[in-house]
């Protein structure tokens, strides 16, 4: 499980600097759509050949609608959003994740009511946002791009709610075929949504450039055979706020490798807002521990 937590937090946070420059040449829903194409097949015939049987259609189904949900309209907008801020600020504004992640899986018929910490810790981390980038930029104000801001809100409110029906869904027991199934679906919808939106005539093969086949490269095998699979994985293993808890390292990591590798500045209201958000990932995290704890005794 640690690896697991390792890949979703480290990993995934250095596929938002690996996305701009993907993003740069490629156009941003084929790019993603692609990327997931062929990362869906891959672990699809790799977990069939290691013996997993053949998904039901109950199983195709909830895998396509939660790819739909996390892949298309949830990385899709990360994708598209980072052709207008940079890397860095994409993963603060995702930051919002846990949030929705606790309130739609509290408002659930069958959901878990959190516990006083979690949400102490979500709300210390939604401070640490605020820090981050600025109150003026939230309000509207400030000199990032508004539409940028409000379809990332959107693909944050759309990824956790495909992460919790995919924690209730049927799903096959192999995390690496479940994960293949909801690539494969996800990656139909962003290239049938690029299609639609004109992407077709911004292709142009020859004028792709390294970087951007070196970014996509990075994001077929570190983000989603690597990343996405430990994912889904931990939603298996922990609670959806848990699993969450990574939107909040991620963060850190893309604003780190901004400053070492795109020179981005890293101020002092930076660093305190790190601090601020680490302070609200361990108080989720110790708040989900205590309530598995608590139910195993309870059991």
């Amino acid at each position: 499980m640690f690896a697991a937590f390792v890949a979703v937090y480290i990993v995934w946070g250095s596929t938002y600097l690996a996305i701009r420059y993907a993003v740069a040449t490629i156009p941003p829903l084929f790019m993603v759509g692609m990327r997931f194409l062929v990362s869906g097949v891959l672990l699809y015939a790799w977990a069939r050949w290691r013996g997993a049987p053949r998904p039901t259609k109950a199983q195709w189904r909830d895998a396509i609608v939660a790819g739909v949900a996390m892949l298309c309209l949830g990385n899709g907008a990360v994708s598209w959003a980072e052709q207008r801020v940079p890397s860095g600020l994409a993963a603060l504004l995702v930051a919002v994740v846990p949030l929705w992640m606790v309130i739609v899986d509290w408002i659930l018929p069958d959901g878990d009511r959190p516990r006083a910490s979690v949400i102490a810790g979500v709300v210390l981390g939604l401070v640490g946002l605020v820090v981050l980038v600025g109150p003026e930029t939230l309000a509207g104000h400030g000199a990032v791009d508004t539409t940028a801001v409000v379809v990332l809100m959107i693909g944050s409110l759309s990824w956790a709610l495909g992460s919790i029906y995919n924690r209730y869904g049927s799903r096959p027991d192999s995390a690496a075929l479940s994960t293949g199934l909801q690539m494969l679906g996800g990656s139909v919808a962003l290239i049938l949504l690029g299609v639609a939106l004109g992407e077709v005539g911004q292709l142009h093969v020859r004028q792709i450039s390294a970087a951007s086949w070196l970014g996509w490269i990075y994001l077929v095998t570190f983000g989603s055979l690597v990343g996405f699979t430990a994912y889904i994985y931990l939603l298996r293993a922990v609670s959806p706020a848990k699993a969450s808890t990574y939107a909040y390292v991620n963060p850190i990591v893309a604003v780190f490798l901004g400053w070492a590798i795109a020179g981005e500045p890293v101020t002092a209201h930076t660093l305190l807002a790190a601090a601020v958000i680490l302070a609200g990932v361990g108080l989720i995290t110790v708040g989900q521990s205590r309530e598995r704890a608590n139910g195993a005794a309870a059991n």
